[in-house]
């Protein structure tokens, strides 16, 4: 297995939790690569007293850079060498909480698509009672066409069945009704090509259905779909919030005790336990963490990279982008 490079200076708390989330990954049995500043990730790794394989990139892409011209005026950036070195194939993705435009940048730039993809999509996973709800896309194209949607439909298709092994996933498609003949134009001619795709679409869904049982992936713009995602992240957080709020007042004991059971809830809430979204289209795996990854999601982002590479994710959307 090859290993997951980790863009090590990108993110608000990098490299000090990339680091640290590397080496929990590494501990756990993944295997990663670091990339950026040699001198700096070889003072942090022994200072835990952690050995990893570091390839040297000393520049970084800022957050507040424009992503494409960063990316072609900072060819030796850690994101670049990221991108770089999946291409030519000496690791099987990577993973980065640096700037999410640099990092679509540089999949586009120099990572390149799948044969036949039009647009990579940024692939959120939602926790809810029953499992799991991918929603795509959340924040790469905030413009499509009817026909991004359906190949975004696909391809979630395929994530859902690597991740939550679903042989056929419920493929809904995000509107303000469940009618047919709901939405703007995009969602009306979008509704008639996902019917003939090969797929199992089950037709409009609302945003109360992200958290039922009745779709494994919804599909819509980068702009709504990023919006869902910031409300349901914000909602989670504000629940969580009030329900500390209500214990505030209980018996020391009692409030302990709802604490204890309320963890696994907080737990399959939390995003960092994700560790990241997918940017599905790439011509290989590419994990997007959150800004603020601490080494927790550092560990869980590099994880889910893993998986997708071990399981042929790439792969797989190449065949289905083929055969449809």
């Amino acid at each position: 297995m090859k290993p997951i490079a980790l863009d090590a200076m990108g993110g608000d708390h990098a490299p000090v939790e990339t680091v640290a989330g590397a080496v929990d990954a590494a501990s756990a049995g993944a295997e990663v690569v670091l990339v950026g500043d040699e001198v700096v990730l070889e003072r942090h790794l022994h200072e835990i007293g952690a050995d990893l394989p570091i390839v040297h990139a000393p520049e970084v892409v800022e957050m507040g850079e424009d992503p494409a011209r960063a990316i072609r005026e900072k060819p030796d950036s850690s994101i670049v060498t990221c991108a770089r070195l999946a291409r030519t194939g000496e690791v099987a993705g990577f993973v980065s909480a640096g700037s999410t435009g640099a990092a679509m940048a540089a999949a586009a730039i120099v990572l390149g698509r799948v044969p036949g993809v039009l647009r990579p999509t940024i692939a959120s996973v939602i926790p809810k009672p029953t499992g799991h709800t991918v929603v795509l896309d959340s924040g790469a194209n905030p413009e499509v066409k009817p026909e991004h949607l359906v190949q975004f439909a696909e391809m979630g298709s395929v994530l859902s069945e690597v991740y939550f092994s679903i042989d056929h996933p419920r493929v809904g498609l995000l509107s303000i009704g469940e009618e047919r003949g709901k939405g703007r134009a995009l969602e009306k001619e979008a509704y008639a090509l996902l019917e003939q795709a090969p797929i199992s679409f089950i037709g409009n869904v609302e945003g109360r259905d992200i958290g039922g049982a009745l779709v494994d992936v919804i599909v819509t713009d980068g702009f709504t779909g990023n919006v869902v995602l910031k409300t349901v992240e914000g909602v989670a957080a504000m629940v969580a919030g009030m329900v500390l709020e209500a214990l505030a007042g209980t018996a020391e004991s009692t409030a302990a005790e709802a604490l204890t059971a309320l963890e696994p809830v907080r737990g399959r809430l939390d995003y960092e336990n994700t560790g990241g979204a997918h940017l599905l289209g790439a011509a290989s795996v590419v994990v997007i963490a959150h800004g603020s990854s601490s080494r927790r999601s550092i560990r869980n982002a590099i994880a889910m990279a893993g998986e997708g590479a071990n399981h042929g994710l790439v792969e797989r959307i190449r065949q289905r982008i083929a055969a449809g």
